[in-house]
């Protein structure tokens, strides 16, 4: 696909020549066969201790948007793949650099080039969000559809990082719970409910 037909594309949300950019579900999950996995969240909290280290030590890093990290002590320093569901400025996509795109957000408009035509890029499929937001009744956040989606994996371990469903605010922003149009609630009960049925699954 060109630069032009990709705009195309996007502007018109059609769905299918966006889609074959993507590697398959079946393909990106099993690229997680028999790996330990770190999902860091943005949660403030997760910046007042020193997991860093224990952070970087897993086989693959998952961090969220921008990917906020105040420190190699408290956040580590690795990001094996970056979940958006923003756009990216430049200067974070440098900072961060990001070794996968996973496209996560709804809002195809929002996809840039660059992350599109990224090595093993992953645009997470509609049908999954609308599964996932009917189940929470809400919008579902980029770190609960990570969750929901990981666990389908055969990966050997998930540790969760840096989710405290908002309780301690997030270090991307200043919004308040009642801001932003998720239902921390239900994800905390969802979460709660894979992790009773998962051994695999670990909140740190």
């Amino acid at each position: 696909m060109t630069r032009f037909g990709f705009l195309i594309a996007r502007s018109l949300r059609r769905e299918a020549p966006l889609a074959a950019l993507s590697v398959s579900p079946a393909e990106f999950l099993g690229d997680l066969a028999g790996k330990s996995v770190a999902l860091v969240g943005n949660a403030r909290a997760l910046a007042a201790g020193d997991a860093g280290a224990e952070i970087d030590a897993h086989d693959v890093v998952i961090r969220i948007n921008r990917a906020p990290m105040p420190s190699a002590q408290s956040h580590g320093t690795r990001t094996d793949w970056l979940a958006l569901a923003t756009s990216l400025p430049a200067v974070d996509r440098a900072r961060i650099k990001p070794g996968r795109i996973l496209w996560m957000s709804h809002k195809r408009k929002r996809l840039d080039w660059q992350s599109a035509q990224s090595d093993g890029f992953y645009m997470h499929p509609l049908a999954d969000y609308e599964d996932l937001k009917s189940r929470l009744g809400a919008q579902p956040t980029t770190g609960v559809m990570l969750i929901d989606m990981l666990a389908r994996s055969d990966l050997a371990r998930l540790d969760l990082y840096g989710f405290d469903f908002f309780a301690s605010l997030s270090l991307s922003g200043s919004r308040s719970a009642d801001k932003v149009p998720h239902d921390f609630a239900a994800e905390a009960a969802l979460v709660g409910d894979l992790i009773a049925q998962d051994s695999r699954i670990i909140r740190n």
